[in-house]
């Protein structure tokens, strides 16, 4: 019995005290099930009783009792208790308990998976970092965590569309084109220019792709180097985002939005709200009235069009698209976006609260030998995404980024990194996802499988009835992580099914040694192993962290 199954199960005993006319309260649409801290208290427990007393008109104790009767009733409840106030301890018998390795096999690669978010349509917006240079540290936090949030969305049941917003308009992209320009004619490189290895490279591919582009006039070149440089620059960061297991639905560009009209049409659209006006010769857009600190400048008095219109238009674009829900994911330098990006929601007739989330991801260190590596992408010592793959590889970067919360500053130490310890602690859950294959790998050599006739009663120790308990979690933490936009629960919930598994592992004998026989104990701590394997194998792919069969 999963959880899910036994919330079902109290929410039915509640229906059946109201149907026989034993409480008046109206039926809540979920029950809350907890696994308690310490096992004394039974396998799970419920604050149902404590909800439902003030609406019922009864002391929690009696409306537990109410319940507990019916829920004693079942099959596989050992027993009810009722604690404190109205506190119900929930204790399965051992068969129904360990009957849940058996359904987690069977699901594969669908247990845990669920329909929380069932037809929410979701814009995912992540990395969208301007294309004057390579992916530095930080956005391969949100190539992480974004990536990681949309598979975590999908499992969830919602249609997630992910994007990258390239910022192809505007006075970097003119410095980045002079830079260019500059390398290629071994010039100094224009103040506030950018440099580097990169920029002499694609300067030179320039050259070399485009011949004669150094005798054209000044103007032209720059105009050549501008074009050309961004197709370079583009593909470039789409061969890292791909390389590092990332993939983006939609490559939407700035400057279509100019090109196509699309900025003045959501001016225009934004006035017949009523809250666009005009002021100084300038066109303005009244976010005050949504919270935002001070109104925003859409068309400034000299005709030009402000960052802030494009990002209008961008999110208008995002709706007319068909998003309900639009998630930016921007870095620890953007806190001041969050509150006009939600009034330009508001401004639209939106709910500000529901159809636009904005999260801030904060900074991240790395640490060689003790020593803070730092970055500076214009001066040309840029940590990269394609260092820190060099330096910790894929999977290390993928689980370390998203498993803490974006709200906290995190700092990577290569040495613990690349070590094979459990440190690590990628390593120490692919370990044991490698540790349960070789189990397999020995059974097989051995002629053993796991039988159809297995019993889940055999499954009794105290460290299968953990594991069990930990690996019935997976569904509700899964759905936890996709209501939250939180992956790093995935990965916190993985370190703990593997430190379960390497007890249960260090303490229950699965396989016979020597002459001893195959039992039915055999069989069944196959199926648990089989089950954790099958859980540790679901969590990593929702993080997009391989999850290895030898090590």
């Amino acid at each position: 019995m999963t959880p899910a199954e036994l919330s079902q199960a109290v929410q039915a005993a509640v229906s059946a005290a109201v149907e026989a006319g034993e409480l008046t309260v109206a039926v809540p649409e979920h029950v809350t099930i907890e696994r308690p801290k310490n096992r004394d208290h039974g396998d799970y427990a419920t604050n149902v009783a404590l909800q439902l007393a003030k609406p019922a008109g009864k002391p929690p104790r009696a409306v537990a009792d109410l319940v507990a009767a019916r829920l004693r009733e079942l099959p596989g409840v050992a027993k009810v208790d009722i604690a404190g106030p109205g506190f119900l301890n929930i204790t399965l018998d051992t068969a129904t308990q360990g009957a849940l390795a058996r359904t987690i096999v069977e699901a594969g690669a669908e247990y845990g998976r669920n329909e929380a978010l069932k037809g929410l349509k979701i814009n995912l917006e992540f990395v969208s970092a301007n294309p004057t240079g390579p992916i530095h540290i930080g956005g391969v936090r949100w190539a992480a965590v974004g990536d990681s949030l949309a598979r975590v969305l999908r499992a969830s049941g919602a249609d997630v569309t992910t994007e990258y917003y390239l910022n192809d308009a505007g006075v970097q992209i003119s410095k980045f084109a002079g830079s260019l320009k500059a390398a290629a004619n071994g010039q100094p490189v224009p103040a506030d220019g950018y440099v580097g290895e990169y920029i002499v490279d694609i300067a030179k591919a320039i050259v070399d792709g485009v011949p004669g582009v150094l005798d054209l006039p000044e103007d032209e070149q720059l105009q050549v180097f501008r074009a050309e440089g961004l197709k370079l620059m583009v593909a470039e960061i789409q061969r890292s985002m791909e390389e590092f297991g990332t993939h983006f639905d939609v490559w939407f560009s700035e400057k279509s939005l100019h090109d196509s009209g699309a900025v003045e049409k959501a001016i225009d659209r934004l006035r017949e709200q009523g809250h666009v006006f005009d002021r100084d010769g300038a066109i303005w857009l009244r976010t005050t009235d949504f919270g935002d600190d001070k109104d925003r400048v859409l068309i400034k008095a000299d005709g030009e069009t402000t960052y802030f219109a494009a990002d209008a238009a961008y999110y208008l674009s995002k709706r007319d698209r068909g998003s309900e829900v639009s998630v930016y994911m921007l870095g620890a330098d953007h806190h001041g976006y969050v509150n006009r990006l939600k009034a330009i929601a508001a401004c639209a007739g939106d709910d500000m609260d529901h159809n636009i989330e904005v999260k801030i991801g904060q900074f991240v260190k790395m640490l060689r030998d003790g020593e803070e590596v730092r970055m500076s992408k214009r001066a040309g010592n840029i940590i990269t995404i394609d260092d820190v793959v060099d330096w910790i590889g894929v999977d290390a970067a993928r689980y370390t980024l998203a498993r803490s919360s974006t709200d906290s500053t995190i700092t990577l130490d290569i040495n613990v990194l690349t070590s094979q310890t459990n440190e690590n602690p990628v390593f120490y859950v692919q370990y044991a996802h490698a540790r349960m294959s070789s189990v397999q790998r020995k059974a097989a050599g051995l002629g053993i499988t796991k039988a159809q006739d297995f019993k889940p009663e055999l499954l009794a120790t105290e460290w299968e009835s953990d594991l069990l308990g930990q690996l019935g979690e997976f569904p509700r933490v899964l759905a936890k992580a996709g209501e939250l936009r939180e992956p790093h629960h995935v990965a916190r919930y993985l370190e703990e099914v593997a430190r379960d598994y390497h007890r249960f592992y260090d303490n229950c004998q699965i396989l016979p040694k020597g002459d001893e026989e195959v039992t039915d104990l055999t069989h069944a701590r196959l199926w648990l192993a089989d089950a954790t394997r099958t859980v540790i194998a679901n969590g990593l792919t929702l993080l997009g962290v391989t999850a290895p069969e030898r090590m």
